[in-house]
């Protein structure tokens, strides 16, 4: 088996880290070892003041092929199917920004790695196949509760139940991708759009996702309301948006 340290690379510029899958050989197939370098990795991250956001993507024509067979087999316990979940499930728990880049094939627990991220970037040789209807196995990892939240109920049947297949400009018309590019433009086009979190103040952007993700429990304006009030009181104290009221301030004073 590969050394659990060369199955992913990592690059960091400008507070954007890369973390790429790096088993082509295997289409970057969801291992424990894999898994174990996922999480070894955003332990790393989370422990630096300098990284703003994170792109995933994958080495060679696959973004992520879906769980080893061999390690899938083996779960015979709840403990171990959780294992085969760990790697998706510490990315979806993270508090840095998050792109996916998929390049390529997302299949199964592989489609789970895009999901867990906060925005997926759709090259045209996407391929987003979740694959469980095809192999006998009932979705896991939160599959279908992570297509209902970023599609519809229909979407998700049709990629669950049905067993459809969708390529980058399809899953962008269906809100699956935010947005489909040209292969050559994936990478440069995922950061743009880390950059701008990337550059904005950490502890900003990181309030913005956890406001964002607890929406998911709110019902009503009024609760929407109580849930975002504390974390912009907040905001109005912190030297980001002092220092853009002061030079608002002396602009108006210029003009004057």
């Amino acid at each position: 088996m590969s050394d659990p340290t060369e199955l992913i690379t990592l690059e960091i510029l400008d507070g954007v880290a890369l973390l790429t899958l790096n088993d082509p050989a295997r289409a970057n197939v969801v291992s424990n070892a894999l898994n174990a370098a996922v999480i070894e990795a955003l332990d790393d991250l989370e422990a630096r003041d300098d990284i703003g956001a994170l792109i995933v993507t994958g080495s060679g024509r696959a973004f992520c092929a879906g769980a080893h067979l061999d390690d899938l087999a083996a779960c015979d316990s709840e403990e171990k199917l959780r294992t085969i979940y760990s790697g998706f499930l510490r990315l979806a728990a993270t508090p840095i920004p998050t792109v996916a880049a998929v390049n390529g094939a997302a299949v199964g627990a592989g489609l789970n790695m895009a999901l867990a991220c906060d925005l997926i970037l759709a090259a045209e040789s996407a391929r987003f196949d979740t694959r469980f209807l095809q192999i006998g196995l009932h979705p896991g990892g939160g599959n279908t509760w992570r297509l209902r939240r970023i599609t519809d109920l229909q979407t998700t049947m049709a990629l669950v139940v049905f067993g459809e297949v969708v390529d980058g400009p399809r899953a962008a018309e269906i809100g699956l991708a935010w947005r489909c590019v040209p292969d050559a433009a994936l990478l440069d086009e995922a950061r743009v759009l880390a950059a701008r979190a990337a550059a904005a103040p950490t502890a900003l952007v990181q309030q913005m996702k956890s406001t964002i993700i607890a929406m998911d429990a709110v019902t009503t304006s009024d609760a929407a309301v109580d849930t975002e009030i504390g974390p912009q009181l907040w905001s109005l104290g912190q030297p980001a948006f002092a220092e853009l009221l002061a030079r608002l301030r002396a602009q108006i004073a210029a003009k004057s």
